[in-house]
């Protein structure tokens, strides 16, 4: 029996109104504009797991992140937490304490002038879940401790940490509400690779230890490698190929994943050249007809030019990834 999704997001879709003012409009003639950020994505995360989203920067991940917890309202689709349904600032306090972001720069979204003590302590105070100083304070020191700082560094201020200790903090302050869920924005980016390592190791183990459930946003295919349960490749707001990670590390079939992984370092070959993937991302409110990819794929035609690709279902030794690629669903990216 398939477990139960914790997030479920159906048919989701999000537009930003990116025209000039009315004014200037109407003295040029011009019509509106909207750039699609996020164009008909669907997944279900269980609970327990992690579900990676990857893709090069302006593909629509972020975007993502931000309406599945509310802090943007969707154009168009569906999204049920635990079954019931998010609307963008109207969640209930009960729901919205289950859910929590880390986001990605570690010194931006913590308050310069607070304490650290402060800053952790602040769900805690805001939903209600302790009311007792001392009990708080001990709250506090035990989620320093359990981010690998000490309950001492409560008193400092974040200008005082390096940057991966700044993320500990931001980790401990979206645990300090007691979330099922978190939203992970691109957590390790701004950071030294062998910090990278160790945020995600952190991550690991306290999803073991709290049966956290995880979206975790990333554009380098090699940080989510070993965090990923299922993983969703993005191309300008689609999802073209998701599935298993095993699997589609394995053999990855849409054409723009496989661009992806050649550009990752490999220790086993490290004189092999590697291929970027080549082009220009096109622009998200003028997007290209047909598979948006098409402008940079290899394998496009003309069926890719002007038809939509549909998600098609592929079965493997790991389970089954769906992909949106007419080369795919013709054979051609197997000649």
């Amino acid at each position: 029996m398939a477990e139960a999704a914790l997030l479920e997001i159906r048919g989701l879709g999000h537009e930003f109104d990116v025209s000039r003012p009315w004014l200037q409009r109407a003295l040029r003639g011009e019509r509106r504009r909207f750039l699609r950020a996020v164009d008909e994505v669907s997944f279900a995360i269980p609970r327990g797991q992690t579900l990676s989203l990857v893709g090069e920067s302006g593909c629509g991940k972020s975007t993502i992140a931000r309406l599945a917890v509310g802090l943007y309202r969707p154009s168009r689709g569906s999204i049920h937490f635990d079954g019931t349904g998010i609307v963008a600032g109207q969640a209930q306090p009960a729901l919205r304490r289950r859910m929590n972001m880390i986001f990605q720069d570690p010194y931006a979204s913590l308050n310069p002038r607070w304490r650290v003590s402060d800053i952790i302590a602040e769900p805690i105070r805001v939903f209600g879940l302790m009311k007792d100083r001392a009990q708080i304070a001990a709250r506090v020191g035990g989620l320093l401790s359990q981010v690998g700082l000490t309950p001492a560094d409560g008193t400092k201020f974040p200008h005082e940490f390096s940057g991966g200790q700044r993320q500990r903090i931001s980790i401990a302050r979206a645990l300090s509400s007691e979330p099922e869920f978190l939203v992970c924005d691109e957590p390790t980016s701004a950071l030294d690779v062998s910090v990278q390592a160790q945020i995600l190791n952190l991550m690991k183990d306290l999803q073991a230890r709290l049966g956290l459930t995880y979206l975790f946003i990333s554009h380098n295919l090699a940080v989510v490698r070993h965090m990923s349960d299922q993983l969703g490749v993005m191309y300008l707001g689609r999802i073209v190929e998701m599935g298993p990670a095993e699997a589609i590390f394995a053999a990855p079939r849409h054409p723009y994943t496989r661009l992806l992984l050649e550009a990752i370092p490999s220790l086993s070959e490290p004189g092999r050249a590697r291929v970027p993937v080549g082009g220009e991302v096109p622009s998200p409110i003028a997007p290209p007809p047909g598979c948006t990819f098409h402008p940079r794929c290899p394998l496009a035609n003309a069926r890719c030019r002007a038809e939509v690709p549909q998600p098609l279902t592929l079965q493997t030794a790991h389970g089954a990834v769906d992909i949106a690629c007419h080369a795919v669903a013709e054979g051609r990216d197997r000649a």
